[in-house]
């Protein structure tokens, strides 16, 4: 049988935002290696003004919570987009029961291309093993092309990115300015906090680094990303330990997804938690350096591209052995500020004031 080049995409990346950040890795190598395709993709309803306007995806499928969870709605609206898309290719990133059916409904599409569990296969013709806790995100994600391999050269481009236009941009650097904030200077952007409490890295240790950094950075300008409700009341308690200080700006918000895009793109560079917001900053070319919290693998969600992004965690500081007799508080305080500090000074000496 003689090969065509597909020319219909379907992406499937259900899931958080820093999921699917990462998973425009996949969508630019299809643009680049298919460069006549059209690709949708499909993801929960809440993240997609992230996408828009991205050069990689020609159309945006969105679902929202109430018809993730109401299961006629969901079947019948995967049933429409299958019946009307068409697709040469449906590449399903988690390959989970609830995504399963948009290969179940288009049987007859050529490539369909997921993830190797038990279910998954006498439904899906293309299998591959989920990402292990050694590789990142990026290089799994790309990988999902291999089948197009045997037909010729496939380039596996490791590129993430997100769409801002200019005016956008230009837009909130004039709200920065009026907040006070010196755009000649540079701008660290923090997540100080993260969404869920267990994932923030010991309040007292952030209070002491942050304080160190004011210190030995004074013309350094620092943003205090954060979320409303818990995530602004423990930063705004953060900022009263620190004595509210005149570097410090708590008045700059970002009021949706496309302001955090704005926001971290005129940033020098982002330190705090792990998170989605990192994702994002790293998507728009900003220099990063994290604390990682227990259990999660530094190595899944700190690509190695062409943005710098560093991680910190607790088996960087702590031999394996001895990890595994410890509680997930005493890993967490194993990072130390002793041992972040040096790090992140450095890393601002590096990439933020260069």
């Amino acid at each position: 049988m003689r090969y065509k080049a597909p020319e219909r995409f379907l992406v499937i990346r259900f899931r958080q935002m820093g999921d699917a950040v990462l998973a425009t890795s996949l969508l630019n190598a299809i643009k680049r290696n298919f460069p006549g395709s059209t690709t949708d993709f499909v993801l929960n309803e809440r993240i997609e003004p992230l996408f828009r306007g991205h050069p990689a995806i020609d159309r945006i499928i969105t679902f929202s919570d109430h018809e993730r969870h109401s299961p006629l709605l969901y079947i019948g609206k995967i049933w429409k987009i299958m019946r009307r898309g068409r697709y040469d290719v449906i590449i399903d990133m988690r390959s989970t029961v609830n995504t399963l059916p948009f290969s179940i409904l288009s049987p007859f599409t050529r490539f369909r291309i997921g993830i190797h569990k038990p279910y998954t296969k006498f439904i899906l013709n293309h299998r591959f093993s989920e990402c292990p806790r050694d590789a990142d995100m990026v290089t799994h994600d790309v990988s999902l092309l291999r089948p197009f391999a045997k037909y010729g050269d496939v380039e596996f481009c490791r590129e993430i990115s997100l769409p801002i236009t200019d005016a956008e941009r230009g837009s909130y650097r004039k709200y920065m300015v009026e907040c006070g904030v010196d755009m000649s200077r540079p701008v660290l952007l923090c997540g100080v906090v993260s969404k869920l409490a267990h994932k923030s890295w010991p309040r007292e240790y952030m209070v002491g680094t942050l304080r160190r950094i004011i210190e030995e950075f004074p013309s350094l300008q620092l943003v205090f990303n954060y979320a409303p409700g818990h995530e602004a009341e423990v930063a705004h308690e953060i900022y009263e330990e620190l004595g509210r200080p005149a570097g410090v700006f708590m008045n700059v918000q970002a009021a949706s997804m496309r302001e955090l895009v704005a926001l971290a793109s005129l940033c020098s560079g982002y330190w705090g938690n792990e998170g989605g917001a990192r994702h994002i900053a790293h998507a728009v070319g900003c220099p990063s350096i994290v604390v990682v919290s227990p259990g999660i693998s530094k190595c899944n969600w700190l690509p190695a591209t062409g943005v710098y992004a560093e991680g910190i965690a607790c088996d960087d500081v702590v031999d394996s052995e001895k990890l595994c007799g410890m509680s997930y508080g005493q890993r967490y305080e194993s990072i130390t500020p002793e041992f972040v500090r040096p790090r992140l000074i450095q890393f601002i000496r590096d990439f933020v004031l260069k």
